[in-house]
């Protein structure tokens, strides 16, 4: 079945501008990527409930004895951890799905077509995003449900969220330059490996500060412990951590991070799509 095309705005005299066949092509490729998930719904059902059975499963086995050393629950403090979790793991769909486009001669058809050249990326941008928000909704519903209550204000909550989707859109470029790159399936299986030790050497479950002092310090710099830390104190969560100077200017690396991840791998991907087999 063909994929839907938008509706393409025009001016006066009938021709169409750059922006518009951007907007309308990146659209396009949206629509065609979330077609796609109906054919996967096992697949995706289970990458949105997975951060929930991570949750339960250390509630379960440290959450008695971490919550009366943190100040507070320990699934008020873990909770954020999750949301950041959350959209890092992302990256690991991203890359699949853009190798597999990229192996199966998907993206050079499209690059074939006469379509904007940012459509391609952009759309599996935007719709891997959408997938990141049905997630982290499907997580907060988790956590409520759990018994988590976030004391916090609608702004709060916005910046929280928009802190989260900064580092999804850092590993969506990630993903994207891993995923072009990638000479085959069994060529990523070292960045999935990977994503777990970012994520474990990080604030998400434990407190840094109970750490060796040279691994708390790693574990304070890692761009996820710096989204996480924030949206604790977004969501008045308890606030722990090494005495580093990562941990005293999470907010700030919340901010820079992923703007220098998006910085580094951005050119890189758009390079790489443009060379592709060339």
């Amino acid at each position: 079945m063909s994929t839907p095309t938008a509706p393409i705005a025009t001016a006066p005299d009938g021709t169409i501008s750059p922006a518009a066949r951007a907007v309308a092509d990146t659209w396009t490729i949206t629509r065609r990527d979330l077609q796609h998930w109906r054919y996967m719904i096992g697949t995706k059902v289970f990458n949105w409930l997975w951060p929930l059975i991570l949750m339960a499963l250390f509630l379960g086995l440290i959450g008695g004895a971490l919550g009366d050393d943190l100040g507070g629950s320990y699934i008020d403090f873990v909770m954020p951890g999750i949301l950041a979790m959350t959209v890092f793991i992302g990256l690991e769909g991203t890359m699949a799905a853009v190798s597999t486009d990229s192996l199966r001669g998907i993206t050079d058809r499209f690059r074939s077509l006469p379509m904007s050249g940012i459509a391609v990326v952009g759309g599996r941008c935007l719709a891997d995003l959408l997938d990141s928000l049905v997630t982290i909704l499907v997580v907060i519903a988790g956590g409520l449900a759990f018994g988590w209550r976030p004391e916090t204000t609608v702004p709060e909550a916005l910046a929280a969220l928009g802190l989260l989707l900064m580092l999804r859109i850092a590993t969506l470029w990630i993903g994207i330059y891993i995923g072009l790159k990638a000479t085959g399936p069994e060529s990523l299986t070292p960045v999935n490996i990977m994503v777990w030790p970012v994520l474990f050497f990080s604030s998400v479950f434990i407190d840094t500060s109970t750490m060796p002092r040279w691994l708390g310090t790693t574990a304070d710099a890692n761009p996820v412990s710096a989204t996480a830390t924030t949206v604790r104190e977004l969501l008045s969560a308890p606030v722990v951590g090494g005495e580093s100077w990562f941990a005293d200017n999470a907010t700030i690396l919340a901010l820079v991070w992923p703007a220098l991840i998006v910085a580094i791998f951005l050119p890189l991907a758009v390079s790489t799509y443009r060379h592709l087999r060339s």
